[in-house]
């Protein structure tokens, strides 16, 4: 039997209305309806097309979806910590929401045979409340402070130098991915309720310096804002949420020691004066202008002129070294499967068949490159070896 609930997750993950989705197939918008809600089964024909259009295999919409086994309350909306203009876009706080959903069943399916050592992230969490709530007079920004330089100090990050954040990050515990999310989301971040914390990086016109900038902004949110109910907020008290997380992660990302960098900077209103920091601690010259201005070390007068030139160099889109600094890629996903792979725990193959899916649809599930699924799949294709022929 057709079962309507596994088109309506799959649908509404990939973004797609009803209406989107009947002009893709070739039906009207009441025949998915009529799909969807058990009143009739489609075509063969028309089914074909839906694996087609999602990457999954016929027999995915005859069986109940990976989300139908799971704790649907895990994962609360008004948890994730979007963008403002983003919270009031329904379809896309869906999609979302049922992404993460379906890596979070991912996740456990491919982890019941491998365990993770103690999440360092949880304890920076706890760590970071009791210190708010032993310290309620320390005013809000020296809170932040704090809890950024005990982030560091923890997850092991050189004094130095921002190299390695991201491996660091997900070391902590943190599981992080890249997806097309769109135009107006940089990246966004949540606590499951069994207290996994998910961080969901944007593709698009991303270098190195403003990824890390992302990530600790998220970073930001994950650690001040627990429990936060995001899609509860007004303007005013959404904009509040997102200066305290970009104060974060102008603390992590440049502290005590990047003060000391600064005070052989003879042109300070002069953006190229500053390429040599930005090489070293991966951060944009606009977040360094910021710092460095809130630092007191950059004049009103010089910071207006320090973002006319920005503009005028053609800077603010993209700076220099951009092309330059390494864009690290999240690997912690990759390497759990590549060991579940590897010790013949499961195989790419069994769990394929198992979620009735295509290895395209793990790619855009994960964010993981197609030549890493397709790599297994050849693996798995036996074929006739000297040692297997016998000579009469």
């Amino acid at each position: 039997m057709f079962i309507g609930k596994s088109l309506t997750n799959i649908r509404v993950m990939n973004e797609l209305s009803r209406g989107q989705l009947a002009k893709k197939v070739g039906v009207t918008e009441q025949a998915i309806w009529q799909y969807e809600n058990g009143y009739t089964s489609p075509k063969l024909d028309v089914v074909n097309q839906l694996k087609t259009i999602f990457h999954v295999k016929a027999s995915y919409f005859y069986r109940e979806d990976l989300l139908s086994r799971s704790n649907m309350e895990n994962i609360k909306v008004q948890h994730i910590a979007y963008r403002s203009e983003t919270v009031n876009s329904l379809s896309k706080t869906q999609s979302e929401l049922l992404h993460i959903r379906f890596l979070d069943e991912f996740l456990k399916r491919i982890e019941s045979k491998i365990s993770y050592p103690a999440s360092l992230l949880l304890k920076m969490r706890d760590e970071a409340y009791a210190y708010v709530q032993q310290n309620p007079d320390v005013n809000r920004e020296n809170q932040i402070h704090f809890i950024a330089n005990l982030a560091r100090q923890t997850m092991g990050l050189p004094e130095n130098s921002n190299q390695n954040f991201l491996f660091l990050l997900e070391k902590a515990g943190v599981f992080i991915f890249e997806k097309k999310i769109g135009e107006t989301i940089d990246a966004y971040s949540l606590w499951t309720e069994d207290d996994r914390p998910y961080i969901m990086l944007g593709t698009i016109k991303k270098s190195a310096a403003r990824r890390n900038f992302d990530l600790a902004h998220e970073l930001g949110h994950l650690l001040l804002h627990y429990k936060v109910e995001f899609s509860m907020q007004d303007k005013s008290s959404y904009r509040m949420l997102e200066d305290e997380a970009n104060s974060f992660a102008s603390a992590f990302l440049m502290p005590e020691e990047f003060q000391k960098d600064c005070t052989d900077i003879v042109k300070v209103s002069n953006p190229d004066a500053y390429l040599e920091l930005k090489e070293k601690w991966e951060v944009s010259l606009q977040a360094i202008a910021m710092k460095v201005h809130k630092l007191g070390l950059m004049e009103y007068q010089q910071y207006r002129y320090f973002f006319m030139s920005i503009n005028k160099k053609g800077y603010k889109k993209i700076e220099p070294l951009d092309d330059k600094i390494l864009v690290n890629r999240p690997t912690k996903v990759k390497s759990v499967l590549q060991l579940v792979f590897e010790k013949g725990l499961i195989t790419l193959s069994d769990l394929l068949d198992e979620l009735k899916v295509d290895q395209e649809f793990l790619t855009q599930l994960t964010g993981i490159e197609k030549e890493f699924f397709f790599k297994y799949l050849q693996k798995e294709r036996k074929s006739f070896t000297m040692s297997e022929l016998v000579i009469k």
